[in-house]
């Protein structure tokens, strides 16, 4: 109940109490006003005390299945010390164990990379081999001396300049001719070499493409070796014909290599022992090795330049054909 008392009715002791709980409250309030709920409400005495929360009950769906299945043999029990330390030791020996299947991987990879290693110095071994073989052919070509050899028909069937060497001389390796066409290489022999005239041509020479290469009577694989070839048969340079001359694009200093890279226009020089005839390309053509109809007469004066193709692999021929220039 409520006290009231007037102040001077009071004593000095409830006056002293009065004033310590005003200055209480006071406090309180200023405590409260700035934010410190829980200081005020700890020296509040009649403040609410802040409840601890209650831990949610475990969940006892499981239990339904505790008789059932293999959950009824379960039972809990204590482990024991000895049984933990030596599963503690085999997690440890299973960590130190040997990684075969890592071991084997790194082996392959070693012995891939050793392999790898083999064919490519292979390769680079072949290359060389190449190149010296060309280099050589280069340099006999150059101090070649025209040799008399005979030059066999065959040649009609199939376009010189071919990869496949003669099983024996002046003839080609049955392979290289038509089924539909081998009987008639047997029946064909080879006529002699006729011999160089001052007309016939000695050299040739492309500066679009930097060829200055010999030029020999006859195509086949000899003559070749030597140098461009001139088909037996065709016209001279200048003459009025099918100049025909043919060379290795990439065996025995390979002449015409670089044959495909010429353009239209560009100029041809066939020297002769007694003059030298300009030529001019007007075409280039990719064909098939038995389209030998490049190779047959013409009317007017034309050069006619054959080769494999493509570098290396040597399924066809490019024809490049020239018409003369004064």
């Amino acid at each position: 109940m409520k006290d009231r008392r007037a102040v001077n009715e009071l004593s000095i002791e409830e006056l002293e109490e009065i004033l310590r709980i005003r200055k209480r409250e006071a406090r309180l309030e200023r405590l409260r006003q700035s934010g410190r709920e829980n200081e005020a409400n700890s020296l509040d005495p009649l403040a609410p005390k802040p409840t601890e929360p209650q831990p949610l009950p475990l969940p006892t769906d499981y239990r339904r299945f505790q008789d059932q299945g293999a959950t009824a043999r379960y039972r809990p029990r204590a482990v024991d010390e000895s049984v933990a330390d030596a599963a503690e030791e085999g997690v440890g020996q299973r960590s130190r164990r040997i990684r075969w299947d890592w071991l084997r991987d790194k082996s392959l990879l070693v012995i891939e990379v050793v392999v790898l290693t083999g064919l490519i110095l292979v390769l680079l071994s072949l290359l060389a081999t190449l190149h010296e073989i060309n280099q050589e052919s280069s340099q006999a070509q150059e101090a070649q001396i025209p040799t008399l050899t005979p030059t066999p028909l065959i040649q009609v069937v199939m376009l010189p300049g071919g990869h496949t060497p003669p099983n024996s001389p002046g003839g080609p390796a049955p392979e290289a001719v038509p089924a539909h066409l081998r009987d008639l290489v047997s029946a064909i022999t080879p006529l002699p070499m006729p011999t160089p005239g001052p007309e016939q041509g000695i050299r040739i020479q492309i500066s679009a493409i930097n060829v200055d290469a010999p030029v020999v009577e006859g195509d086949g694989w000899e003559q070749l070796k030597q140098g461009a070839g001139h088909h037996v048969g065709s016209a001279n340079p200048g003459e009025r014909g099918n100049c025909v001359i043919s060379a290795h694009n990439d065996i025995f200093g390979e002449i015409f290599r670089n044959l495909p890279d010429l353009d239209l226009g560009d100029e041809i020089l066939v020297y002769t022992t007694s003059r030298v005839y300009r030529y001019v390309v007007t075409q280039k053509r990719f064909i098939e090795p038995t389209e030998v109809s490049v190779m047959k007469s013409t009317s007017s004066p034309v050069l006619t330049l054959i080769s494999c193709y493509p570098y290396g692999i040597d399924t066809q021929r490019i024809v490049v054909i020239g018409e003369l220039k004064p």
